[in-house]
């Protein structure tokens, strides 16, 4: 298979970014790349042109670095607050998710993050306060503060105080039927 080096004009996410040269098969760039604009080939005319993609390259790049940072400043001031479904004993039905989060920031703050850009080894499934990382671009990165509580459904244990508690299990089965013969 015989390839040929393009300039690329655009960023493409499996090659590489404006300006870098790269190495290509022949149809893809004369089928598909030159055709929609996003590369040249490489010739000393298109060579001098290169100096203007990297003009626009770096401007890009420090667009995106600065628009990370102030991302970054406001979700460092963001403190998010979940509840976690929790049975009688106090154990977690469900879990906060990557997407949970991403969700609830764009909620309270409006700023998109990608469910991806959240670093979380596994799904929180317990209550307390827990701190998260996202990565917002290569060379920045914010935390998230979490609290997460618990809701409790009605206790048990009022319910028996009053008196209102049904027996559970066979013997219940037992006494009803007992109660039912005597009656």
């Amino acid at each position: 298979m015989s390839q040929t080096e393009v300039i690329l004009t655009t960023p493409i996410p499996s090659l590489g970014a404006e300006a870098d040269v790269v190495k290509v098969r022949r149809g893809y760039a004369r089928n598909f790349l030159i055709p929609r604009g996003m590369a040249h080939e490489v010739t000393p005319a298109a060579l001098r042109m290169t100096n203007s993609l990297k003009t626009r390259r770096a401007e890009r790049e420090a667009r995106e670095l600065n628009e990370a940072n102030e991302v970054a400043k406001k979700l460092g001031k963001l403190k998010l607050a979940f509840v976690l479904e929790t049975g009688e004993s106090g154990k977690a039905f469900g879990a906060i998710t990557a997407k949970d989060i991403a969700d609830r920031v764009k909620a309270d703050s409006g700023k998109e993050i990608d469910r991806h850009a959240i670093v979380l080894e596994r799904p929180i499934k317990e209550t307390g306060d827990f701190t998260v990382d996202v990565r917002i671009h290569p060379e920045v990165h914010a935390t998230l503060k979490l609290t997460v509580t618990a809701k409790n459904p009605k206790p048990a244990a009022d319910g028996e105080a009053e008196g209102e508690a049904r027996p559970r299990g066979r013997r219940a089965a037992g006494h009803e039927a007992a109660g039912g013969a005597e009656a």
